[in-house]
């Protein structure tokens, strides 16, 4: 997975082929409308303000993509809201140095006046006050898979036989790969597969340095542990995307098709509070979206200009950003998409976004 997804040259995030929209492999909130940077944009300025109003306050997005994000989110802060505009500093973290280049030539076609930056990791970052962003990052992060077999739990390998891969079990390959599995997957059945995501806790302990005082905003699909390994996925989760078809082929197109697993949000928090980070909240992309949008009426979905038509196509696409489950023939992101929110240094922060939230984090988000 690691090298299908992150190889230099041969990888599929370091190529130069379109990944989400139409004429890539799937969708991303930001490829259906800006209203979903706007409203996003709208709680980071809160966040800002809950910091102080700090003369800079420093917005970390990790996988910007084509930047579409970006974009919108900086046009929105640059008309609606000048004075966070006028402290932000945009940064974004992307590996793959052609993804860089094309960011900052978008951007410098945008005029942004404001600070905007494009590192290759969280390594080059200095800790900041501010907040670090990130939507459907994780869920492509290298997974372990095991599975139970005989009673004894084995991970499963990719070997090469032949000319293809084929999978191949095989003892766990870290002590800390049994140890998730007892902490989270004990009740893994005979035969069936789970998945375990090392990398996601390695990577908040870093943003958790990187974070002098402010906010963690992490927006992904997935659950909490106890609702992620049930029986009803004998499978797991790991999937592959391509011409926006889900399958469980994984071996046929390496590098040419998307890799992922839902994310394990209670690993996350627990993996967080050991770095120093309160869990503020966790909720659903709906009941997020939703509560920053209500403030106005949803006023951040209009366009100066636009027909009925228009309207009516927005106010639809707004519907598949919040809507449970399919929507008219495409897969609803309100409740399969996950929203949590960690802190460090911010004394009990009260966030729009949350406001339909359960309270206590260990709860379920629905």
């Amino acid at each position: 997975m690691e090298l299908c997804l992150y190889h230099p040259q041969h990888g599929y995030y370091m190529q130069e082929q379109p990944r989400t929209g139409t004429t890539g492999d799937y969708f991303t909130s930001s490829d259906l409308h800006p209203i979903f940077a706007r409203l996003v944009a709208r709680q980071a300025a809160e966040m800002w303000e809950i910091l102080g109003r700090s003369s800079r306050f420093t917005w970390v997005e990790m996988g910007a993509s084509r930047g579409l994000f970006a974009v919108d989110f900086l046009r929105w802060a640059a008309k609606a809201r000048p004075d966070f505009c006028a402290a932000l500093e945009y940064l974004v973290i992307e590996p793959g140095p052609r993804t860089r280049a094309r960011l900052l030539n978008r951007i410098a076609k945008e005029n942004f006046r404001g600070r905007f930056r494009a590192l290759a990791s969280l390594e080059e970052l200095e800790p900041v006050i501010g907040c670090f962003f990130s939507n459907e990052l994780i869920d492509a992060f290298p997974v372990h898979v095991v599975t139970r077999s005989a009673g004894r739990l084995k991970e499963i390998y990719v070997a090469a036989e032949d000319d293809n891969l084929r999978e191949k079990l095989g003892p766990l390959s870290e002590s800390a790969v049994a140890a998730d599995v007892a902490r989270y997957a004990n009740q893994l059945e005979e035969g069936c597969r789970a998945e375990v995501n090392r990398r996601a806790v390695q990577w908040i302990s870093t943003v958790a340095e990187k974070l002098a005082r402010g906010f963690v905003l992490t927006i992904d699909y997935g659950d909490l542990a106890e609702f992620l390994y049930t029986p009803a996925r004998p499978r797991g989760t790991l999937v592959a995307y391509r011409g926006h078809t889900v399958s469980e082929d994984f071996y046929s197109a390496p590098g040419e098709q998307d890799l992922t697993a839902h994310v394990n949000f209670t690993a996350l928090m627990d993996a967080g509070k050991q770095a120093g980070l309160d869990a503020v909240g966790f909720t659903t992309q709906e009941r997020f979206l939703m509560a920053l949008g209500e403030v106005n009426g949803f006023a951040d979905l209009d366009e100066p200009g636009q027909t009925e038509a228009e309207r009516l196509d927005a106010r639809l696409r707004l519907k598949r950003l919040i809507f449970p489950g399919d929507f008219e023939g495409a897969r609803g992101m309100g409740t399969i998409f996950k929203v949590l929110v960690q802190s460090r240094n911010v004394d009990r922060p009260q966030l729009t976004g949350l406001k339909f939230a359960r309270r206590d984090p260990s709860l379920r988000s629905g």
